[in-house]
């Protein structure tokens, strides 16, 4: 009966934004893994929308706890037990990582009422996932929900006008539910959430270096990261850097792609690629103020790869997949792949240009790769800042807008 329930609440799983409703992709793993787990975690960046999600599954009639208030966190952390009791067999809960404690009397409180259900949301991946490990391992399964991607948007009628616009203006839901301007919301999500949440991962007292710290990696986006460089511009210790950038990952600003291990030439460059989960947020710290502006800043191309990167990362992480499978490749010559997607045993390279006209110069560093590793032309794809899509001799070419196309043959489910 109860997931009969699930079942009926399925087409309702949406974010409602003025008078239309976006559908929410990771809406379908949810509903699963609420079927197969007693508690589903959802984790992501702050405003991304977990708790519109969480609410929209479960109905407003399931209670929901936020433990950012002070006094319901006061009542989960001096009397968990009479909290989760006063939960009934459905719950959201909201923020759980202010609350660690929690997890240890979830797992108790789950195995005695194995029918009861708990959706809870974090934004703090690190605490989340040494507290799912240490106390519910096998009884929770994790999922992660980032920003809107473009196909949700297209989806709801609200596409962006051109790949700049989609930059500039990122994916969070206030852009499109209360019409925020991007110069707006970012300002408030940095100094509100930003500096509030670092200070609950990690004691630092000098917010100013810090903020400093988190411009200079928006100067590093799509670049290979080198930790030495960075602190000594910044001006801390190369162990206090490496500290801060995972404060940052742990806040969903920021990740690493690993490079690919597989040695077709000499030597590989062994540092990750340092990327920013929304380009909205990336613009703003590089006082981008407006799209135009963009056309001819000179880290269009680094802020335009960045946005495909997570474009991809968000049609693995969107459909429940918890490591997506994604990689660049470069050698010691300095030849790189933007991006390496692993399927079935095989590889796809994809090398991502702002341009909106198609040039020969874009398949220059794929022709490379393929005398390199003898790979096929099959498995190769250009993604471009224009509209159109060619099947080359040398590779495919997809428009911006049609990014998901990369992957649809990969990842289940629907575009």
């Amino acid at each position: 009966m109860y997931f009969c329930t699930i079942m009926q609440l399925h087409c309702k799983y949406y974010t409602f934004l003025s008078c239309m409703l976006i559908h929410r992709t990771l809406s379908e793993s949810v509903v699963e893994y609420l079927r197969h787990f007693p508690v589903t975690v959802i984790t992501g960046p702050r405003q991304s929308g977990k708790t519109t999600l969480s609410r929209s599954v479960f109905g407003n009639e399931v209670p929901y706890f936020n433990l950012e208030d002070p006094d319901t966190r006061l009542f989960a952390e001096q009397d968990a037990r009479g909290f989760l009791n006063s939960c009934g067999e459905r719950a959201i809960l909201d923020e759980i990582q202010r609350v660690p404690s929690l997890f240890s009397f979830l797992q108790s409180h789950t195995d005695n009422n194995p029918a009861f259900r708990f959706l809870l949301t974090g934004s703090h991946n690190f605490d989340l996932m040494a507290s799912i490990t240490q106390s519910l391992a096998g009884r929770a399964g994790l999922l992660t929900l980032l920003p809107f991607s473009n196909p949700e948007l297209q989806e709801a009628g609200i596409p962006p006008t051109d790949l700049e616009t989609a930059c500039w203006q990122g994916g969070y839901p206030r852009i499109f539910s209360q019409d925020m301007p991007p110069k707006l919301l970012y300002p408030n999500y940095v100094h509100t959430y930003i500096e509030r949440d670092v200070r609950q991962i990690k004691n630092i007292g000098d917010i100013s270096s810090f903020l400093r710290f988190i411009k200079l990696c928006a100067g590093r986006a799509g670049q290979l990261l080198n930790l030495s460089s960075l602190a000594l511009d910044c001006g801390i210790a190369v162990n206090t850097a490496k500290a801060w950038i995972s404060v940052l990952e742990a806040g969903y600003i920021v990740y690493l792609l690993k490079p690919h291990h597989q040695n077709f030439s000499k030597r590989l460059v062994k540092m990750p690629k340092l990327y920013f989960y929304d380009t909205g947020l990336l613009c703003y710290l590089l006082e981008i103020d407006n799209s135009k502006q963009l056309q001819t800043h000179y880290a269009k191309g680094a802020i335009a790869e960045n946005f495909v990167i997570n474009e991809l990362m968000k049609a693995y992480f969107h459909r429940g997949i918890h490591h997506p499978p994604l990689f660049f490749w470069r050698d010691h010559r300095g030849l790189e792949i933007d991006c390496i997607i692993e399927h079935n045993g095989k590889l796809r390279a994809i090398e991502i240009k702002s341009g909106s006209t198609i040039s020969d110069s874009f398949f220059s560093t794929l022709q490379s790769w393929q005398k390199i590793t003898g790979f096929p032309a099959e498995e190769c794809i250009v993604v471009y800042g224009g509209e159109g899509s060619q099947k080359r001799t040398v590779a495919s070419v997809l428009g911006w807008r049609n990014t998901f196309e990369v992957v649809r043959d990969i990842v289940p489910g629907r575009g």
